[in-house]
């Protein structure tokens, strides 16, 4: 086997000690190029080769490739849903607002109580430019649909749950009994039952509970009820990120003079959630994701607006197309975040 790893080669090459590294490796990595050598052609040809990119229904069944033409075709629909079409620049407007508050919120410099309050009348204009109100014509959020859905349910419920979450860390950590178990009830209740579940709740069981002739929007249902979630997962990643401050800052913060609540604020806080960076990220991540599954309450976010695109009697049957593409747009976005996290993390470190 030494014959297989020179090792004045592998020093030099890290990439090649971890696949040549050891016999398991060396056949994991043999079986992984075979597996694309037989995946990929056919692959590309189907994506790119044989596909169709212009022309109609039955010129892509004349094909043998995928149907671009198709994604072409119905590209609005599966962006925006069901969204009143003549209505479609507010909710492209809401997309980029939504985008561009990300970006600002991805330089460290710009962290500050202003970016807080960015924040907030970001969510309120995407909320105005969506709904409608004043000189634009109101929209109701059963025709709200696609990306502006699963963008403004993901960021929204994170905005929402990000404090609710540091309360919630630090009353678990309380040496009230009290507070302690209502944190504790709280977090495992929400954490011991699928979302699927709570979305259930938040349609079918908050409606009963309410006075008689009161209601609430579906969509601010399906928010509370996702920020609830994220909420308690993210009081578990802080709270391991408070665990892992050493005491000795808390003490450090006494000795100068510093109250309670001003040592967690500029010393524990910061310390925590810059340890937690990856968690946090992964979090969003799957939270971002999740958002497909409103479906089940009868709201359309990105996914299932490209699934009912290609329910069209002219366009039946492009199931495949519509997943390729909407599978990409989660890819762009997922990756983004899992890239950025890993500058965050060494842009943090570094003295």
């Amino acid at each position: 086997m030494s014959a297989l790893r020179p090792p004045a080669l592998l020093d030099r090459s890290p990439l090649l000690k971890a696949t040549v590294g050891s016999r398991g490796n060396l056949a994991l990595s043999v079986a992984v190029l075979l597996l694309a050598a037989l995946a990929l052609p056919p692959m590309l040809r189907w994506l790119l080769v044989d596909a169709t990119f212009t022309g109609t229904a039955e010129s892509c069944k004349a094909a043998s490739g995928a149907c671009w033409a198709f994604i072409g075709e119905k590209l609005k629909f599966v962006v925006l849903g069901f969204y009143p079409q003549d209505q479609a620049p507010r909710a492209y407007a809401a997309i980029g607002l939504l985008i561009g508050l990300v970006g600002l919120s991805a330089i460290p410099r710009l962290w500050s109580r202003w970016l807080a309050a960015a924040w907030v009348a970001g969510l309120v204009a995407v909320l105005w430019l969506l709904g409608g109100g004043g000189p634009l014509a109101p929209v109701p959020t059963d025709k709200w649909g696609g990306l502006p859905v699963t963008l403004l349910l993901s960021l929204g419920s994170f905005i929402l749950a990000f404090p609710l979450a540091i309360l919630l860390a630090l009353a678990r950590r309380s040496k009230l009994g009290g507070v302690r178990l209502y944190a504790v009830l709280l977090i495992e209740t929400v954490r011991g039952v699928p979302f699927i579940a709570i979305l259930y709740a938040s349609t079918l069981l908050f409606p009963l509970m309410l006075p008689a002739g009161a209601a609430i929007d579906k969509f601010a249902r399906a928010a509370v009820a996702l920020s609830i979630f994220v909420a308690a997962y993210l009081a578990e990643i802080v709270r391991a990120g408070l665990q892992a401050v050493p005491r000795g800052q808390s003490e450090a913060a006494a000795s100068l003079g510093l109250t309670h609540w001003q040592t967690l604020r500029l010393i524990v806080l910061p310390q925590a959630l810059k340890e937690v960076i990856a968690p946090i990220v992964n979090l969003a991540v799957g939270i971002f994701q999740d958002t497909t599954l409103v479906a089940i309450i009868g709201m359309f976010d990105l996914l299932n607006a490209a699934r009912a695109a290609a329910t069209d009697p002219q366009w039946i049957g492009f199931y495949a197309e519509a997943y390729v593409f909407v599978a990409a747009v989660y890819f762009v976005f997922c990756f983004a975040a899992a890239r950025y996290s890993l500058w965050l993390e060494r842009h943090l470190r570094t003295p």
